[in-house]
């Protein structure tokens, strides 16, 4: 059994434990972070990213399969999870979040982790600044796709002025046990494969955005800058941004992705300069939360591939 049905000494599975959290000020809004607990302060710091109506307990088990090597935070970022939107919730602008994160909280390059959007603004962040970032770990990363996917036609319609909050506002009206089981089905590859402690840790999450009085706008505003990053030119997109990215890069993709077509990872691989590719055939979008044990793997063998990373 992978890591998220793993338990801990008192009984809990990894994927349920909680991260202590603190709130914390950012270009104008308090983003809730939290800490990866009990890692040792001496240890390389690094950066848990969220993506599209995520939050930063997607990362919960990863961060502590990994708490012997790094001491992580993970931010709930602007509209999701328990900040609340402030502007904007676009990879521009949540990469603009992140450097002033990183910046407040670090003295040093971060290892950085990215999921769906969150992986395409960790690659802007990468981009852009260099010298706070050490790695990155890329799970799924929301880059421009060639070919006309569902999901892109998802993201299309989300983001048509007035048709995306009426499919928004509709989809919230159904049944909140219909609306659970289409989420499962979209993001994981296999839903039986979770733990029971996992599973409802994710229902009541879901539960709980029900209440958050920014979730629709955050979540048209998100799918309307992926939209718009696969419009850009060639020499303002994220794949020009991939190929700025000098340092080390570990890519993961799973073969049951049903939001992220694994296809792209040849291209990925090829697009980066320094670039390692672990591909999953029975992960879905979030490899990080249904293989946890595999992504810690990899990236482990990615520090100490990499001696200048240690």
């Amino acid at each position: 059994m992978d890591s998220y049905g793993s338990v801990t000494g008192d009984g809990v599975p990894l994927g349920a434990q909680d991260w202590p959290a603190r709130r914390v000020p950012v270009d104008g809004v308090e983003l809730l972070v939290r800490d990866v607990p009990d890692a040792a302060p001496d240890l390389p710091p690094a950066l848990f990213v969220h993506g599209l109506g995520g939050s930063s307990l997607n990362w919960t088990a990863l961060g502590l399969l990994l708490n012997d090597t790094i001491r992580g935070v993970a931010p709930d970022l602007p509209g999701f999870g328990r900040t609340p939107l402030a502007g904007v919730a676009g990879i521009s602008e949540q990469a603009a979040v992140l450097v002033a994160l990183l910046e407040r909280e670090f003295d040093q390059p971060v290892h950085v982790f990215g999921n769906s959007m969150g992986g395409a603004a960790s690659v802007a962040l990468a981009a852009q600044r260099p010298d706070l970032v050490a790695s990155l770990t890329l799970i799924s990363p929301a880059l421009p796709h060639p070919r006309v996917s569902t999901s892109a036609l998802w993201f299309t319609v989300l983001a048509t002025p007035r048709l995306g909050p009426a499919v928004m506002e509709r989809t919230r009206r159904l049944p909140f046990d219909q609306r659970f089981q289409a989420s499962l089905s979209m993001v994981f590859g296999d839903p039986r494969s979770l733990a029971p402690e996992v599973r409802a840790a994710y229902e009541q999450e879901l539960h709980r955005r029900d209440t958050d009085p920014w979730g629709q706008e955050a979540t048209v505003s998100g799918a309307r800058s992926i939209l718009r990053s696969s419009l850009a030119r060639p020499r303002r997109s994220l794949w020009a941004d991939a190929a700025k990215v000098e340092c080390p890069v570990l890519l993961i993709y799973g073969g049951r992705d049903k939001l992220v077509d694994a296809r792209i990872r040849t291209k990925a691989q090829r697009t980066f300069p320094n670039a390692r590719l672990l591909y999953l055939p029975q992960s879905g979008h979030v490899a990080q939360m249904e293989h946890p044990d595999q992504v810690a793997g990899a990236f482990r063998q990615l520090i100490e591939s990499n001696p200048s990373l240690d």
